[in-house]
């Protein structure tokens, strides 16, 4: 499950695969977006795929990713949903409500962990950093295969700015920056990225991310950098990883 801001989305998932094992189905998110009125749709999303998936007619894990900071289950912040999830047990309202065992992890986590399982990491060994570049930046840390939850890279300070606010895709589009001026400031974010994490490789997704040969090309780093290849699918196949991870079942 991938719950957001306007749109909650699901499907079961091929863990062995490393897709969607039948069509996504999404509802809207209703507002305001409380834990007691997202619930609801959750199960019934789940519901909706028992008659499509063995996986969903008895008390297989669901894997959810949200658009916070989550902490053992814990949602600490809220992005584009209800106040009301900030220091909410989201784990436990969803295990109660689906009668599963639930794991809640952070949207981009989720499809970091993803896409170094089935995507453009895939057989990485060593430190992986995927980011995706949008609104802001999103980041997620692999280490060896395991994920480093809450990472927040995008909010490195660089030049006394948030590094985001100078180097997302929206800020290219705020200012009206060519690709080899935006290429720039991705190279100084880069840059600074590597020099403090070398990493082995970085990943870079986002809806951008679909035109990379415009802009990759033209940064220079030690690192090598390449585009994500999961797309809008990662979110919804790291959180079945993880939850199917977290109850014991192998992949």
């Amino acid at each position: 499950m991938d719950i957001g801001g306007s749109g909650i989305k699901g499907c079961p998932v091929d863990l062995v695969a490393g897709q969607f094992a039948t069509d996504r189905q999404r509802f809207d998110t209703p507002q305001p977006s409380t834990p007691a009125a997202v619930a609801p749709v959750v199960a019934q999303l789940v519901e909706s795929f028992g008659a499509q998936s063995d996986a969903l007619t008895g008390d297989g894990p669901v894997g959810i990713t949200f658009p916070a900071v989550v902490q053992h289950g814990i949602t600490r912040t809220a992005a584009n949903v209800d106040d009301s999830w900030i220091g909410f047990d989201a784990e436990t309202l969803f295990a109660e409500t689906l009668g599963r065992p639930v794991t809640v992890v952070n949207d981009a986590d989720a499809a970091g962990y993803a896409e170094a399982a089935f995507g453009a990491a895939k057989g990485v060994k060593g430190v992986v950093v995927v980011t995706t570049l949008g609104t802001g930046i999103g980041s997620v840390l692999i280490v060896d295969g395991k994920l480093v939850p809450n990472t927040e890279f995008g909010h490195l300070e660089i030049g006394g700015h948030d590094a985001e606010k100078k180097a997302a895709d929206s800020a290219r589009e705020r200012h009206d920056l060519s690709w080899s001026q935006w290429a720039k400031r991705l190279q100084r974010y880069y840059s600074h990225l590597e020099n403090l994490l070398w990493p082995d490789l970085i990943v870079v997704g986002g809806g951008v991310s679909k035109k990379h040969e415009k802009f990759l090309p033209l940064l220079d780093l030690r690192t090598p950098i390449v585009p994500a290849q999961l797309r809008n699918d990662a979110g919804i196949i790291g959180a079945a990883m993880l939850a199917a991870t977290a109850a014991g079942q192998a992949r």
